[in-house]
């Protein structure tokens, strides 16, 4: 999934954004709200966390804005601020979930895991496909009960074209939803990562390419 953090408080931004890349996520930072717009007008992301009290412009104006002008995205609001009155307040602008701070981080992924599943077309718990199994939460990958030691982007690819329960899934998709904004569209990023996931995979080939379409599996 593609994930915009909005945290003003550099430190902890690079701190979650670590982790969550960790967890398989292409993740993008942005330092206040105005930036969160501007990106969130370029990109499209699966889930925004959103720092309630930012510089600028405020990240109840942020919320808003993104919700008046119909934006997919889920958004899980983070504050210091964690009275009830806050929590109404929050789902009250258009936010999907809250989280006060401090928060555990397990916590932060589970969350941000459950919306993506919400914003998406329900799917199933683990993807499987002949011999192939992916289990999405445990981060595992099988084929014929062997492990399939993936990287993160390798898994992200792979659930994805899992995903798809057979339609083809062009290029530039995988790399808005497995990359963040600093991977290069003209790079052979997408076509060197279906290349080592066909090698992890093995015989017989799963991953199909499609002449000027895409894959598929």
């Amino acid at each position: 999934m593609r994930v915009l953090l909005v945290e003003d408080h550099e430190e902890l931004a690079g701190t979650v954004a670590t982790g969550l890349r960790r967890e398989g996520m292409a993740v993008d930072v942005v330092l206040d709200g105005h930036a969160a717009l501007v990106n969130a007008a370029v990109n499209g992301y699966d889930v925004i966390v959103l720092d309630r009290d930012l510089p600028g412009l405020h990240g109840d104006e942020v919320c808003r804005s993104l919700v008046e002008s119909g934006y997919p995205a889920r958004v899980l609001m983070l504050t210091a601020a964690g009275t009830i009155d806050d929590r109404v307040t929050g789902l009250g602008i258009g936010a999907d979930d809250y989280l006060p701070k401090p928060f555990a981080y397990a916590e932060l992924v589970a969350r941000i895991r459950a919306l993506a599943r919400r914003s998406q077309r329900a799917l199933r718990p683990v993807l499987v496909h002949g011999d192939l199994r992916l289990d999405p939460a445990a981060r595992t990958a099988t084929r014929a009960g062997r492990r399939l030691l993936l990287s993160p982007k390798e898994f992200a690819v792979l659930e994805l074209l899992l995903a798809a329960e057979g339609a083809v899934v062009s290029a530039e998709e995988l790399l808005e939803h497995a990359w963040d904004e600093f991977a290069d569209p003209f790079t052979q990023t997408v076509k060197v990562t279906i290349s080592r996931l066909r090698r992890k995979l093995g015989d017989p080939p799963l991953i199909e390419t499609v002449p000027q379409a895409g894959y598929r599996v």
